[in-house]
């Protein structure tokens, strides 16, 4: 591998216990790397695990989401690659190496990502039928306009082996190329902080398509994953998760769709609009105002899709050819 400057971004809140692992990960992996720490809950917890590690810490005074903090780490860019990574993710060794192969030896690729496994609260893989349980694959998207892991919760039994061409890699664990990062920003943004949390990987992946970058998931890199908020534990999640996850819908599909993605998503994501609208307006009540800060955000996000646009280089078409109700990979 060629010498690169790493950088190791991390995005704490009230996750002090999963630190000091996850940060022995990192040195575990044998690649010189800067680190830096945003940590949104002022924990002087943080501060001491960080210190212990020689990472930077910067303590927030408030809560202010997890695509600021990643924006904080990234905006110096004294780095040649970035590993977003999420404080409840412990590499495997050798993890980092192997993504930074992919991006030396793919130059058309923006971002890279491993198999991860799902962890238990015992820092263990979780295990079913004498396999692990994976975590993600890398991330796809669906017509209904829904973006999942690829593999998630499924017993690895070899079907994801290969190097492939994926949508786009779960921000739990995504190695970004500068100059990437820098084709996708957004005056001081590149993940998106009206976002402020959940979705804003599928945003910058997305956007990085249209900007004709690939995503590419590498299996050789393994980490596990504590995955605390899943689409099929929706009513377990805190009230503020699923407000941002119900706006970042509408405003994913404002900034980055075009009309072969509309008339790939048709009708099915209009009939999830409006289930998701009958969920809320019945069951979910604290998420109503996600519409009303949709429509607040529509002249800023308008702004956002034109410098996107003015610069895309991927046709249509293949942008709309990931959309599918099965995982769609495509070989390199």
């Amino acid at each position: 591998m060629t010498a690169k400057q790493v950088l190791i971004s991390i995005v704490s809140y009230r996750d002090e216990r999963f630190l000091p692992t996850c940060l022995e990960s990192v040195f575990g992996q044998g690649v010189p790397a800067k680190i830096r720490v945003f940590d949104n809950a002022g924990s002087e917890e943080v501060v001491r695990v960080g210190s212990r590690f020689g990472a930077e810490v910067f303590q927030a005074g408030k809560n202010e989401g997890f695509s600021r903090g990643q924006n904080h780490n990234l905006l110096p860019e004294d780095y040649d690659y970035a590993l977003l990574l999420n404080s409840d993710v412990v590499l495997q060794p050798g993890h980092l190496a192997a993504l930074i192969r992919v991006l030396e030896e793919v130059p058309s690729a923006g971002m890279a990502g491993g198999k991860l496994f799902r962890m238990g609260d015992d820092r263990l893989p979780v295990r079913r039928n004498d396999h692990s349980v994976l975590d993600s694959t890398g991330i796809y998207v669906t017509p209904a306009q829904r973006h999942l892991d690829r593999g998630s919760e499924v017993e690895d039994v070899g079907r994801y082996d290969r190097r492939q061409e994926v949508f786009g890699i779960t921000g739990a664990a995504m190695l970004c190329r500068r100059e990437m990062l820098r084709d996708v920003r957004f005056e001081d943004e590149y993940l998106d902080e009206d976002f402020f949390a959940y979705r804003e990987d599928a945003d910058v992946a997305w956007r990085a398509r249209i900007l004709g970058w690939k995503a590419v998931y590498q299996p050789e890199a393994k980490a596990l994953h504590k995955r605390v908020v899943h689409p099929s534990k929706r009513r377990e999640v805190a009230a503020v998760l699923n407000y941002h996850s119900v706006k970042n819908r509408f405003l994913l599909r404002m900034k980055n769709m075009d009309a072969a993605v509309r008339r790939r998503c048709f009708p099915y994501m209009w009939l999830r609009d409006l289930s998701l609208l009958g969920y809320v307006a019945i069951l979910e009540r604290t998420s109503w105002p996600a519409f009303a800060e949709v429509r607040r955000l529509r002249p800023r996000f308008a702004e956002k899709r034109r410098h996107l646009m003015a610069r895309r280089t991927a046709a249509p078409g293949e942008i709309a050819s990931w959309f599918a109700f099965r995982p769609v990979a495509k070989e390199l």
